[in-house]
């Protein structure tokens, strides 16, 4: 397919599924029950980290997890006693469990404590042509306190060949303003125009189907292959085109 036709089709399908009917059967409908940024970003993170499975199992999870924060994350976050955080041991969503959910809400203290947020770290580490440094920068500076050993597995770091979907997932709706209200676009130090598609099963099948990636692996070198691809169909907001490679591999079956 010609590329011009090819940014038609993907176009058509943007316009089909980046609106705010998405929001209802996607786990962005957690963060999008708040209004503070922090409580939004905070929510997101956690969402984002357990976003994978199936999607109603996501949301329910969800849904549980920011009730066992008195659905206020931030001042969860920020002012929790030792004691609060055993209400948190019986969570689980597949291989995340509550001791790892503990782990998260001690490091996500320190962040906001001593590096002045999520939004801070991501942009201080930002390249002027990627966000994958700045993931494996927020891995590092995410597990410098004492921690548990099994809990790394649960935050991806692309210098290790990952592809981050999830995390890639959660800087799309933190930093992508799309004006049709499903991302947020509250991180205003960094430009949309870094942001990589969540790479999955299914955004890599159709992408393969429409020869915007021949790597078989979804892995980090797979990423930089469809970045490459969508940074040509437009430059400033590559990652818009996760909305069509998701919605014609999950509701169209492509």
């Amino acid at each position: 397919m010609p590329r011009a036709e090819l940014k038609d089709f993907l176009d058509t399908k943007i316009e089909a599924y980046n609106n705010p009917k998405f929001i209802e059967s996607d786990p962005i409908q957690i963060p999008h029950s708040f209004s503070k940024k922090e409580d939004i970003e905070i929510s997101g993170f956690l969402i984002a980290t357990i976003a994978w499975g199936n999607r109603k199992s996501i949301i329910n999870n969800g849904k549980k997890l920011i009730q066992l924060l008195d659905n206020s994350p931030h001042d969860f976050v920020m002012n929790h006693q030792e004691t609060d955080l055993e209400k948190l041991l019986p969570f689980v969503h597949r291989t995340f469990n509550g001791d790892d959910c503990i782990q998260f809400i001690k490091s996500l203290q320190n962040i906001y404590k001593n590096h002045s947020g999520l939004e801070a770290v991501f942009a201080n580490h930002a390249k002027n042509d990627s966000l994958q440094h700045a993931i494996s920068k927020f891995k590092t500076i995410f597990f410098e306190i004492e921690h548990l050993k099994r809990t790394q597995k649960h935050v991806s770091d692309p210098m290790k060949n990952s592809a981050a979907k999830r995390i890639n997932m959660f800087l799309r709706w933190m930093v992508r303003d799309d004006k049709a209200g499903v991302d947020f676009g509250i991180w205003k130090s960094i430009s949309p125009s870094l942001l990589s598609c969540p790479l999955d099963v299914h955004s890599g099948n159709v992408a393969r189907k429409l020869k915007l990636l021949k790597r078989k692996q979804n892995d980090a070198k797979a990423l930089a292959e469809l970045d490459k691809s969508l940074r040509k169909l437009d430059s400033k907001d590559p990652v818009k085109y996760d909305f069509a490679l998701f919605g014609l591999g999950v509701f169209e079956g492509f």
